[in-house]
């Protein structure tokens, strides 16, 4: 799944898919009805692959989060996002349970499951692709690309 050009901005409900840059800003796509609006420099604009969850370890990022919940709803829905505080806290604590209790709010658990469900009425949880690593080197087959190496010239073998 690829959250790349995905983006929340601040203040305004629902996702956005970046469409191009502009003089002052970007042009994004609303997910929920296709309309084109300029998002400009001075609003909060958040790329879904830049969030991440406070635990009480590591930052587990919102792709991971996400494929948390597809695969304890079985490929189904999340909990609705205007459920009780309490269903929430505790839905949120089955998927991830060493979440940041002090850092993590009802609020942010809204948004990851309206989020969630949004990206799934649009079929955009996919994920069986894997994305291949810069460190590895490896692309989604799991094939080393070797075209990085083979063929190069180097001082050594030159002349």
């Amino acid at each position: 799944m690829n959250l790349k050009d995905i983006i929340a901005i601040g203040g305004r409900p629902g996702l956005y898919k970046f469409i191009a840059q502009a003089k002052n800003g970007i042009i994004v796509e609303s997910l929920s009805d296709g309309k084109r609006l300029p998002a400009y420099s001075s609003d909060k604009v958040s790329a879904l692959e830049d969030i991440a969850i406070f635990t009480e370890g590591e930052e587990v990022k919102l792709a991971d989060v996400f494929k948390r919940i597809f695969e304890k709803e079985n490929g189904g829905k999340s909990l609705n996002p205007k459920s009780s505080g309490d269903e929430l806290k505790s839905y949120f604590e089955t998927v991830l349970p060493d979440y940041d209790k002090d850092r993590v709010y009802t609020s942010d658990m809204k948004k990851v499951f309206s989020w969630y469900n949004q990206l799934h009425e649009l079929n955009m949880l996919n994920f069986d692709e894997e994305e291949p690593t810069e460190e590895t080197g490896e692309n989604p087959e799991g094939d080393v690309d070797l075209r990085t190496e083979e063929g190069k010239e180097t001082d050594e073998n030159k002349g």
